[in-house]
């Protein structure tokens, strides 16, 4: 089985609130959407909302059991003074901030915002991986 991550959905209680934040929080542009679910191309990945109620009917559960596991996505940028810019606008967007931008432990910089159903996103500037042109990220250990 290859290493890779093909799609991450996002279970979203009002599609055209949470489009509108991306669109504007982030300047993404759909790929395709309909009235139940929103694709954005991300380098070499799809990033999906769908309403949470026919994402709960999709995994065939209960919407009233249908919980959520704690996680964090992250959004990486190619310097350090592209972060807050970023956690600015997407605050503007609607964001609420979680923890506000400051140099990590791990020797990178980062802060964290909530979007408009909770879901916890990084934004971090990490000098020792590589951002390739079109978003991909590539781990490398310190030297």
């Amino acid at each position: 089985m290859e290493q890779r991550i093909s799609i991450v959905t996002l279970g979203v209680k009002d599609l055209a609130r949470s489009k509108r934040f991306y669109v504007d929080g982030f300047g993404w542009k759909p790929a395709f959407e309909n009235k139940e679910i929103v694709f954005f191309q991300t380098g070499g990945m799809i990033f999906a909302l769908f309403l949470r109620d026919h994402l709960a009917a999709d995994f065939q559960v209960d919407l009233a059991t249908f919980g959520r596991a704690p996680v964090a996505l992250a959004y990486n940028v190619r310097a350090k003074s592209e972060v807050n810019p970023l956690i600015q606008r997407v605050v503007a967007a609607g964001a609420t901030i979680l923890k506000p931008a400051r140099e990590a432990t791990w020797g990178g910089y980062s802060g964290y915002f909530a979007d408009l159903d909770g879901f916890a996103w990084e934004v971090a500037c990490n000098a020792e991986w590589r951002l390739a042109h079109g978003g991909s990220v590539e781990f490398r250990e310190r030297a």
